[in-house]
């Protein structure tokens, strides 16, 4: 007998929440601050997903010199300019916007009985930020979010996830999904033991990019995942 589906855990920047390379851009911004204005959108793209101190401080690697060390207090302070880029940006800026498909496939996984989870590479204070000005925070079809500075280790390690599955009662990860737009949400949902790891086109990744990394399945819109848990689960779509 397959197990129920009982969580779909979804990413947010680039996945339920559209991105036009607003954090890349706002990385660069950062790291212009502090004095390394080479630092491109491409670069700060390839490090989607990860928790944000932990992609600051691979980036900055990159810029050190052989055998210098990065000090964490440039790390720190890159970070905080990093968040100031984006809590100004999700408060001020006219082009936040929730994915158009985002509410109305988490109103049909409640309709199956499956709860909703969004996770994130963002601390919780820009998370807060992004579910108030949208209109998500305490929203009734969302029942739990996790960010990465509320556990050990973020993506792709499974810390989020099993925060969400202790909270939520739920005693194993194959009745759970992950859905999200990077190699690292992909990385996640394996390491988390999901029972699907989604990959999404939607944000910074195309199909050909996300596909080397083994996700279970690709689909180009959210609603494309409502067949696959439906065909999991044995029941129908509901329309």
């Amino acid at each position: 007998m397959k197990n129920p589906i009982k969580l779909a855990v979804f990413d947010m920047a680039g996945t339920t929440i559209k991105d036009q390379s607003n954090v890349a851009e706002a990385f660069v911004k950062a790291f212009s601050r502090h004095g390394y204005p080479e630092v491109s959108v491409q670069e700060a793209n390839e490090k989607m997903g990860y928790p944000k101190p932990l992609a600051i401080r691979e980036m900055l690697k990159t810029h050190t010199p052989e055998g210098e060390l990065v000090a964490e207090e440039l790390v720190e302070a890159i970070h905080d300019s990093f968040v100031d880029e984006m809590i100004w940006f999700y408060r001020e800026s006219p082009d936040i916007a929730p994915m158009e498909d985002a509410l109305e496939v988490f109103e049909a996984l409640q309709q199956m009985g499956i709860k909703v989870g969004l996770d994130t590479g963002f601390s919780r204070p820009i998370a807060d930020v992004i579910l108030d000005r949208i209109g998500w925070k305490n929203h009734p079809l969302i029942d739990i979010t996790v960010c990465s500075d509320e556990v050990s280790k973020g993506r792709p390690h499974p810390d989020m996830i099993l925060k969400m599955m202790a909270a939520l009662g739920i005693g194993s990860p194959r009745e759970v999904i992950k859905i999200g737009d990077t190699e690292v949400d992909i990385n996640e949902g394996l390491n988390s033991g999901c029972l699907m790891s989604i990959a999404v086109t939607t944000g910074a990744y195309t199909e050909a990019e996300l596909a080397p990394h083994k996700p279970s399945h690709i689909v180009h819109r959210l609603l494309d995942i409502l067949p696959l848990v439906a065909q999991e689960i044995g029941e129908p779509v509901r329309e």
